[in-house]
């Protein structure tokens, strides 16, 4: 089964989340399978720009927590969006929670539709969004990201925006999208690597900085008590034990 959708319009790139049945959820296959497909659109030629989107209303639910990816194939995805020598644009219509947040801060780009909804819910089963904070805190605005990190509060898009998550929000993302692609597919291919190169040493930075030390903390955190109880609280739709 492909869990990755591929279409191509004009040298734009499109990859398509397609795991409807657990929301896009990031599974061990379909965090390999779009590594794949990352790998195939850097070394095309004829690819300008990607465009990483899904099917359904959720862009992505974070981790499956049936299928977890391990850390260190979570780490090489990000580090593999960020260094992508093409730029890459997320482009979400729906919901998006958890790692799915680690996409689109890893993207260079990130567009979302005025109703689409997004929270960090690591802290509600009892983990940390530790891996996805490589690309998210060089990007973000650190007053807001603390009160998403610490509550697990569903945001909206405006919201995002203002906390750097996102670029630019619409009711009609692909309108909003169009003068986007329409410049990118105007650049020259090796200057868009040197100015992307240029925007992600920081992001670069923490990821050489910091990475075997978040990978060690997600991988303590998703195998304590507290995570266990949480995630079967989660798969049984109850509170777990510390909610008071």
């Amino acid at each position: 089964m492909t869990l990755i959708a591929r279409t191509r319009t004009r040298a734009v790139q499109t990859l398509s989340l397609d795991s409807p049945h657990n929301r896009n959820a990031l599974s061990a296959a379909l965090v390999g399978e779009l590594a794949g497909a990352l790998t195939d659109a850097g070394k095309d030629t004829g690819v300008r720009a990607v465009v990483l989107t899904h099917t359904g209303n959720t862009f992505s639910a974070g981790a499956d927590l049936k299928d977890p990816p391990p850390p260190e194939a979570l780490v090489a995805l990000l580090r593999q969006i960020v260094e992508l020598p093409k730029p890459v644009v997320a482009r979400v219509t729906g919901h998006v929670r958890a790692g799915g947040l680690g996409l689109l801060a890893a993207c260079d780009i990130a567009a979302a539709a005025t109703d689409a909804t997004f929270a960090f819910t690591e802290v509600r089963i009892g983990v940390a969004p530790a891996v996805i904070s490589l690309p998210l805190l060089p990007r973000t605005n650190p007053r807001a990201l603390a009160r998403h990190y610490l509550t697990g509060e569903r945001f909206d898009a405006a919201e995002a925006q203002a906390t750097g998550l996102i670029t630019t929000h619409a009711d009609d993302v692909d309108t909003a999208l169009e003068p986007i692609l329409d410049g990118l597919r105007r650049s020259a291919p090796e200057a868009l690597a040197e100015t992307k190169r240029l925007l992600t040493a920081r992001v670069l930075e923490a990821f050489d900085r910091d990475a075997a030390d978040l990978t060690a903390l997600s991988a303590r955190l998703f195998s304590s008590p507290q995570a266990r109880e949480g995630m079967t609280a989660f798969l049984e739709r109850r509170d777990p034990a510390w909610v008071v």
